[in-house]
């Protein structure tokens, strides 16, 4: 059995609701590009908003972290990856929690007792030693030499400040050495398996610490990694998660792996992640910004690798690992059933695009080698015609030239680092949860979807949005820009409900009364079977997860700044509250 059913089918049994995994490219949450963890979609019901499901919750979450594009290729690192997590908010804690995660591991997936251990947290100055979960590991059979206490690694919060506690971690012995009887977490033999966080304290700005009045358990277990280590495998590609893709790849390559794993690992990995940005409901296009960045970045590497290989460029090669991993996946995710045809035909056209920008990175490279390439030079290869660097070194060896590779290596270092710093920014949120401003325009979404329903056409249906402090953006399916008369009438629609001062109404419902009650959603497959539907006036009917304002005169006064096309189909709103 699949081990997400094994999972779901444990938790289900004591009592935990399965809810659906959320998109990648979450709603209306502008800190990150993507869903980088179980428990993001999850953040306003463990900020104290009750759940429609429950306090016990389970589900397998499709995740995507790009802050360590450089690492894959190596035997561990995906882009895309799958969380289990199960949770209590404000239910069970330790006891049940390590008892749940001991259960699961020894008498479900059999293993053996000998070849776990864990670590705890050892307190510090404000938080004492975490001696309940000590002493639950120790009454469960776990010996005192195999848990081993972390200040650093076993201590859990989002941000400076907000909800925060300490965890435990889960490690399995991935070695056919003989098992040390004291646990080192150092030693690289043992590899985490599964972290339960238990968030019992508040930290506040000025670093007080206090006792949280209900308190939430978060687990993370890692798919991909979980079953290499159920199967033995010391490289995840080798286990059943990715041999058929890399079978795939050496069918079209007329390649073994053996030799050529860092090009066949890349290639897998980032058609995967591709394939479930581009059947994202949000409708992600390649582009220069944004998710559409990454995406354009995951195919374009994806492409030079596979010339790499040697494999024809120009054939279906792309489609054939795509619809491979369509098939694997689409019992779990019905989007990539779905938008299938969107998928191979975003694969088809960044392709086509990126060999015209390679013939653009080859005329350029001609203007530049009448001497030896200095470093600055084969980064501007790189980054703006998408040349990597051993191409141009290849080209430069045919002519005699030389390329100066640690100033490359220098370049690139600097790049990464602004991204970093860029990217920071972008990942920072998490548990602080919404600001005033935040819920305002979250609110306004809402008001402004329902306008263009009047003003535009009743086939108007959100496509995406993205909120900041500052500033709403909005995408809404339309076959033509908007005219001056249709941005003032939808403007002025929304100031009007506004001004009336309507109160904003939440009910919980089953999931199809509230579309038979004409509640509309943007991402159906997302919503368990129970729902929250906000109500505004008789205009505006929704299924969301919040936060919203209690009534729409708390909104201020809308401002259309900027209305444009966003993708095929698909127009951008961007306004203001002021």
């Amino acid at each position: 059995m699949n081990l997400k059913d094994l999972y779901i089918d444990y938790f289900v049994s004591k009592g935990h609701k399965q809810i659906p995994s959320a998109p990648v490219v979450p709603e209306n949450d502008p800190s990150v590009l993507f869903n980088t963890a179980g428990m993001q979609p999850l953040i306003p019901y463990l900020m104290g908003e009750a759940h429609p499901y429950g306090t016990r919750l389970c589900d397998y979450q499709k995740c995507i972290r790009t802050n360590d594009l450089d690492n894959i290729g190596d035997t561990y690192h995906h882009t895309f990856f799958e969380m289990l997590g199960n949770w209590s908010l404000g239910d069970y804690f330790k006891d049940e929690a390590i008892s749940y995660s001991f259960e699961f591991l020894t008498k479900v997936l059999n293993i053996p007792v000998e070849r776990l251990a864990v670590t705890v947290f050892a307190g510090n100055d404000l938080i004492p030693f975490d001696k309940e979960s000590h002493d639950k590991w120790l009454s469960l059979g776990i010996p005192e030499e195999r848990i081993a206490r972390t200040k650093e690694d076993n201590f859990w919060i989002a941000g400076e400040s907000g909800p925060c506690g300490p965890d435990t971690e889960m490690f399995y012995f991935r070695s056919n050495d003989s098992i040390p009887e004291k646990f080192d977490p150092e030693d690289e033999r043992w590899v985490e398996i599964w972290n339960d966080v238990f968030m019992q304290y508040h930290k506040d700005e000025k670093g007080n610490i206090t006792d949280l009045p209900k308190k939430n358990v978060d687990t993370g277990m890692g798919l991909e990694r979980v079953v290499s280590v159920l199967e033995g495998v010391d490289d995840n590609y080798k286990s059943s998660v990715w041999s058929d893709v890399i079978k795939e790849i050496e069918d079209i390559s007329n390649l073994s792996y053996g030799g050529n794993e860092k090009s066949m690992r890349i290639i897998a990995d980032h058609i995967r992640t591709s394939v479930f940005i581009s059947a994202d409901n949000s409708g992600v296009k390649p582009s220069n910004v944004g998710q559409g960045y990454i995406l354009r970045r995951l195919i374009r590497r994806a492409i030079r690798h596979a010339k790499k290989l040697g494999i024809d460029v120009n054939s279906d090669w792309d489609t054939k690992i795509a619809l491979k991993i369509i098939s694997k996946y689409e019992k779990y995710y019905s989007e990539l059933k779905d938008n299938k045809d969107v998928v191979i035909e975003v694969l088809k056209n960044e392709k086509i695009k990126f060999n015209r920008t390679l013939e653009k990175g080859l005329r350029e490279f001609e203007k530049v080698s009448s001497k030896d390439i200095d470093g600055l030079t084969a980064f501007h290869l790189f980054d703006t015609y998408g040349f990597p660097i051993e191409l141009t070194e290849e080209l430069a060896t045919e002519r005699n030239l030389k390329v100066d590779i640690d100033g490359f290596k220098e370049n690139f270092k600097a790049h990464q680092e602004l991204s970093r710093t860029a990217s920071s920014g972008q990942f920072k949120g998490g548990l602080g949860g919404h600001s005033e401003k935040e819920t305002q325009y979250h609110t306004a979404t809402h008001l402004l979807n329902a306008a263009l329903k009047q003003v535009v056409s009743k086939s108007v249906h959100q496509k995406g949005s993205n909120i900041t402090e500052e500033r709403m953006r909005f995408d809404f399916s339309c076959d033509h820009k908007l005219s001056d008369e249709e941005k003032l009438k939808t403007e002025n629609l929304v100031n009007k409900w506004i001004s009336e001062g309507h109160e904003v109404h939440v009910e919980e419902m089953k999931k199809e009364d509230a579309i038979k009650s004409g509640a509309e959603c943007m991402f159906i497959e997302k919503y368990p079977d129970i729902v929250t539907v906000y109500s505004i006036g008789d205009f505006s009917r929704e299924l969301c997860g919040g936060p919203h304002v209690k009534n729409t005169r708390e909104l201020g006064h809308f401002k259309i700044v900027k209305e444009e096309a966003s993708s095929a189909g698909v127009r951008r709103i961007k306004a203001i509250l002021e």
